[in-house]
């Protein structure tokens, strides 16, 4: 793998393209600053090198026009603070400015460029706009794991004009050994763990990771399809009828690659879709009518512990629980304990996917795994076995 240690960026300017597409408020203030100081330590390198750093972003879906709430004008402050020094900004991304603010650029500096979806070739893959954007910097970096499943102008179509100086940052780095370490060379025994609310997002998920499973524990709302399929009474929980003969499927691959799966053997129902809904514990064969699976019951969370805590590498993709109703969260945060715990005795935990890393940022386990995706799609995709854009245009 070509990273940023592979290379002296001395008197080099580097064109970094990063993931900035962070939230704001209504005052466009940066409400998350993860993705940005996710890209501190690649910053760093290159300017300890005494190297000059170019950063290119997109922020938001202006579809080609320029929308001043999309501006990275608004976030210049914000990335100043992270990197802990002065970051410039031009407001264009190609052209003769650019082209100037990037030449007097000098050693030591930062220029952040506009958003590169002002111009509809990003998302297209131009190549002239590619082109264009090469003119300014000597080395490619890219460090957007988030966009890198994407085949834009900025992540794949630019490395073309950097042959022998486009390398992987840090963090994409970093991302790309977490996903190894659980499809190829993590210690045994991988425990794989996937939530959420449907099967039919996490097929090709699924069949690419058995082959380097050992245990699959399948929970959430995607838990009931399997559990009707094999016959029990699930209420009106959620469920996809058309999957079920799929889901049948999947435990026969399951079994031909000796991959044991755990589903949950109880649940806490509900009347409605309510934190407020009238709620009591049952088998999830034996949902009575009228109610609706919303978290994972006391007897699964011991038996899904017990697993964990005997895993030496876990794979977290997708919550249990309704967890955003603090009345039926109790199942993910013991999950996360769970993981926690297991981490703590040494092993190996990736946590990726939208509703898994906003469970452990607010919940507060971030620090308790051993690494926490910034891509939710590019991961997804990864896991499904596909060669990114993004890592496919260096590694040629």
């Amino acid at each position: 793998m070509k990273t940023i240690k592979d290379f002296n960026f001395k008197d080099k300017k580097a064109l970094v393209r990063v993931d900035f597409n962070v939230p704001q408020d209504e005052q466009l203030k940066v409400t998350d600053n993860t993705r940005i100081v996710a890209v501190k330590p690649t910053v760093d390198k290159i300017l300890a090198d005494g190297g000059a750093v170019i950063l290119m972003a997109h922020l938001g879906r202006p579809k080609g026009e320029v929308k001043d709430e999309f501006s990275l004008r608004h976030i210049v402050d914000e990335v100043s603070s992270v990197l802990g020094k002065e970051v410039k900004f031009v407001d264009e991304c190609v052209g003769e400015k650019a082209e100037q603010e990037a030449q007097a650029l000098q050693p030591g500096e930062i220029l952040l460029l506009e958003n590169l979806r002002f111009h509809k070739e990003e998302e297209k893959g131009d190549e002239g706009f590619a082109e264009q954007l090469s003119k300014l910097g000597d080395a490619y970096v890219n460090d957007a794991f988030g966009t890198a499943h994407r085949a834009h102008a900025s992540t794949a179509v630019i490395a073309r004009f950097f042959p022998s100086t486009k390398f992987f940052g840090l963090l994409m780095a970093k991302e790309l050994q977490a996903i190894d370490k659980v499809l190829k060379s993590g210690e045994r025994p991988v425990t794989a763990i996937l939530g959420g609310s449907k099967v039919s997002t996490k097929i090709t998920v699924i069949e690419n990771i058995l082959p380097a499973v050992d245990n699959l524990i399948i929970g959430g709302g995607m838990s009931f399809t399997f559990i009707k399929a094999l016959g029990g009474k699930i209420g009106n929980s959620l469920v996809e009828d058309d999957k079920l003969s799929l889901a049948i499927e999947i435990l026969g691959k399951a079994k031909e690659h000796n991959v044991k799966v755990y589903l949950p053997s109880d649940t806490i129902v509900a009347e409605s879709f309510s934190n407020d809904a009238e709620r009591k514990e049952v088998d999830i064969y034996a949902i009575p009518d009228g109610w609706m699976g919303m978290d994972a019951g006391n007897k699964s969370r011991d038996q899904f512990n017990d697993v964990l805590l005997n895993s030496r590498t876990i794979l977290w993709n997708g919550p249990i629980g309704v967890f955003e109703m603090p009345n039926f969260a109790e199942g993910t945060i013991a999950l996360g304990n769970s993981i926690a715990e297991a981490t703590k005795l040494g092993a190996f935990s990736l946590v990726g996917g939208g509703d898994s890393v906003a469970f452990v940022k607010q919940f507060g386990y971030a620090d308790k795994m051993s690494y926490v995706s910034t891509g939710g799609g590019a991961m997804l995709e990864s896991l499904e076995g596909l060669e990114l854009p993004g890592v496919a245009a260096i590694n040629k």
